[in-house]
Parts: C-alpha cells; sequence; structure tokens
C-alpha cells in the first residue's frame, strides 16, 4: 500500500566555507519544522506555503553557491508515511510539553503576569506553524496557556 500524501523533498549541497549561510539555512530549515531524512535531504508535507518558503531557501542555497533540487513525492509505504509523521509530532510534542511546563510552573510560583503569558503565547505561535501533525499535547499547551492568560487577567 503506496503513502497518500504528496511530500516535498529538498535536496541541497552548499559549500563547508563560508559558515554563515550554511548555519542559516540549517536554522530557517529547522524553523519550519522539516524531517531531516539523510544528509542534504529534508521533506515536509506538500502545501502551497511549505513550496514557497522551500523555493526561498532552495533561492539562498544556490546565491551561497550550492545545488538546491525541490520535489514532490509520495512515499510507497503507507508505514514509512505513518512512521515519517509519527516522527514529526513527536518532535513538537517534546516543544509543546515545555510550554504546558512552563505555564504550569508560573501558575504554581504565582508569576502570573502578562510578561509570563506573551513569550509562552510567542513560542506556541511558532510551534503551530510547524505543526504538520498535531498531537494530544498541542491542545494541553493551548489550555494551559489560556488557563495563564485568564489567571493574569484576573490579577
Amino acid at each position: 500500500m503506496a503513502g497518500s500524501m504528496e511530500w516535498l523533498l529538498l535536496a541541497y549541497r552548499m559549500p563547508r566555507e563560508p559558515s554563515t549561510p550554511r548555519i542559516a539555512v540549517w536554522r530557517k530549515l529547522g524553523g519550519l519544522g522539516v524531517a531531516k531524512l539523510g544528509d542534504g535531504l529534508v521533506a515536509l508535507p506538500a502545501d502551497a506555503r511549505s513550496q514557497e518558503r522551500l523555493e526561498w531557501i532552495a533561492d539562498e542555497v544556490t546565491e551561497a553557491g550550492g545545488e538546491a533540487t525541490l520535489w514532490k513525492a509520495t512515499l510507497m509505504s503507507a508505514a514509512a508515511e505513518l512512521a515519517l509523521a509519527r516522527a514529526m509530532a513527536a518532535a513538537v510534542a517534546a516543544e509543546y510539553r515545555a510550554v504546558t511546563a512552563a505555564a504550569s510552573e508560573a501558575m504554581a510560583t504565582g508569576n502570573v503576569m502578562a510578561r509570563t503569558v506573551a513569550p509562552l503565547r510567542r513560542q506556541l505561535r511558532r510551534i503551530s506553524q510547524r505543526d504538520y501533525f498535531p498531537p494530544p499535547e498541542r491542545e494541553e499547551a493551548r489550555r494551559a496557556v489560556e488557563s495563564l492568560m485568564a489567571e493574569a487577567v484576573v490579577r
């Protein structure tokens, strides 16, 4: 049974020196929440937003003297696709758990102020932008931050 969804694959290679462009590309890919499939090979679920972002990164790679090719593909195995989706969900689940823990700690210590809540809301928004397969932890983190916001309003 073949995988059912389309994926975008970015294959890229960059010069070792200077390292600054390579590091910038690596950070941007991390910010997108890509699945790293191998050296210089990353994947994202295919949609217009992901395609545009990966096209921009491919342009950056070539401008830095590297090579980049963007592919659209489907996995030949539903099990492999499920494993990839689970790995991507697990990565963001850990980030959501950290937000939940920070919100719980702020609530427990009584450190509930707007300046405590705002960074957690921003962090939640950043995580959700690279969350392609929402785990249960997403809703838990959202509820924890909302409770913290409600508590901050009361104070």
